[in-house]
């Protein structure tokens, strides 16, 4: 009898031990780690681990694609003020569960009393000072008011929080933002040095907590209100009031008539698969213009020699001069025709050019129709993927480094300069015009219904930075003919 009951004990025992060791080994299967730079559910991409982490935060609460994308375009807004921001504009990129995808513009317009002669006033390098005269109507916060009306599931204000929080706080200035504080130590812009001055009044070093509590508070009155507080209430009082006290031009009635657009994505074929990217005044067009250049060049085995690398490379990135010839027609649809830029991406017109690419030598800038402008200084910019293949690919400015360096002491907001992009690509501005945001800002490979691979950018031209990215994307168009895609070295190219 003793046997037996020991017998039954001991069995019990090991079961439990079973037991615990399958509970176990569910545990840490299910907190696995994925391999660096990969994730078995779903992903979030800023320009910071902070801002990608509070994405993520927002989607593990139930939160859609476009939800997380918005929170972490708020914490951009203090982690990288000097990018991006709510005195800023974007444009939305947004594929749904069905695989249809819409575009959400709120870039920045330009306000009804504008001076006729500001582009006169245009340097023929960037400007450095703080200038008023070039702030465009900010669209930002009515740009997630669209999205979130029609793409979210969390309440607006959940939105806010992580970002409100980090801003009342305080948090280590990122190495980053400390880098551009130099641009802004002169006599004209000391509201904005004050932002970043410690109690002696030295400018903030890497590491030092920094506060933006004005700014927290306005972002409370946004969550709490919603966007019409921005444009009609309180906030716009104050902002408008700031603004025209640095000599600005924006009303009250600019900051309340501002509508964003919805649109349609434009699409072409790519292989198998569908991109997508925003039409004009977003650059998207310029990528299926240099991928049909290459895509003729029939390249079907990897470029083993150097000769074949060279002239790959070459070929490469005289494309991309003729696509800078481009951009000067890519212009606003309100007030220009689509007709010329939507040619821009048949194959027939990428022939005809290619026809003009030497292999063995290079031309002036007048053979590529290019004329000499001013290129934006950057962006930033969120993608999001999530499992049932619904994505967001949105990228935001206020287009110089801090803006037009105009920084509204009411309200904690830095404000853009982006009628400056007007200067050597348009002879007027009209009221309510954008200029072209000739940025491959973002774009979407679609296969069935599913988002396969979204590309975005921080910077802001087609140019420079980007053209290893770009590079990414034509191997990846060689994986679909049987190679592999691999990381590639950065091109930079002049202009």
């Amino acid at each position: 009898m003793a046997r037996s009951k020991a017998r039954v004990y001991t069995c019990c025992a090991l079961i439990l031990l079973c037991l615990v060791a399958i509970i176990v080994c569910i545990a840490v299967l299910a907190r696995r780690k994925c391999p660096t730079g990969t994730f078995s559910k779903a992903a979030v991409a800023a320009d910071s681990g902070r801002c990608s982490e509070i994405g993520r935060d927002i989607l593990q609460k139930g939160g859609s694609p476009v939800d997380g994308a918005i929170a972490a375009l708020l914490c951009t807004s203090i982690m990288n003020p000097q990018s991006a921001g709510i005195g800023g504009g974007s444009i939305f990129t947004i594929m749904d569960v069905s695989g249809k995808v819409k575009i959400i513009n709120s870039r920045e317009t330009a306000p009804a009393n504008l001076n006729p002669d500001l582009l006169k006033s245009c340097n023929s390098t960037i400007q450095v000072k703080k200038d008023s005269r070039w702030i465009g109507v900010p669209g930002e916060i009515r740009g997630y008011a669209e999205a979130h009306q029609l793409y979210g599931k969390l309440p607006w204000a959940d939105l806010f929080q992580p970002t409100i929080k980090l801003a009342r706080e305080g948090f280590p200035l990122p190495y980053v933002q400390s880098l551009y504080l130099p641009t802004i130590n002169t006599s004209s812009t000391q509201s904005l040095r004050k932002l970043y001055s410690d109690e002696n009044g030295n400018l903030l070093k890497a590491g030092d907590t920094v506060k933006f509590e004005k700014l927290a508070d306005t972002l409370e009155m946004i969550a709490n209100e919603g966007p019409d507080v921005f444009y009609s209430g309180t906030i716009a009082k104050d902002l408008i009031s700031d603004i025209q006290k640095e000599g600005g031009t924006l009303t009250l009635q600019d900051l309340a008539s501002y509508k964003v657009t919805v649109t349609d994505a434009w699409a072409v074929p790519l292989g198998e698969y569908q991109m997508y990217f925003p039409p004009p005044p977003a650059g998207g067009i310029i990528l299926s213009f240099i991928l049909n250049i290459m895509k003729g060049y029939k390249m079907n085995s990897q470029l083993k020699t150097t000769d074949e690398k060279i002239l790959y490379y070459h070929r490469y990135i005289e494309a991309f001069k003729f696509s800078n010839g481009l951009k000067k027609h890519i212009r606003d649809p309100k007030f220009h025709s689509n007709k010329m830029a939507k040619n821009f991406t048949e194959g027939s017109f990428a022939d005809n050019i290619r026809i003009l690419i030497s292999s063995d030598k290079t031309h002036d800038l007048q053979y590529y129709g290019i004329t000499p402008y001013l290129e934006s200084m950057g962006t930033t910019h969120v993608s999001v993927l999530t499992e049932d293949g619904s994505a967001v690919s949105v990228t935001s400015s206020i287009n110089h480094i801090f803006g037009s360096k105009v920084f509204s002491p009411s309200t904690g907001i830095i404000l853009n300069n982006q009628l400056y992009d007007f200067c050597r690509r348009a002879e007027s501005i009209s009221t309510d015009s954008e200029e072209a945001a000739v940025t491959l800002r973002h774009i979407f490979l679609k296969i069935r219904r599913a988002a396969s691979l979204l590309y975005g950018s921080s910077c802001a031209e087609v140019s420079v930075e980007d053209t290893g990215d770009w590079i990414d994307w034509w191997e990846y168009d060689h994986y679909w003919n049987g190679l592999g895609a691999h990381k590639p070295p950065l091109v930079w190219k002049e202009p």
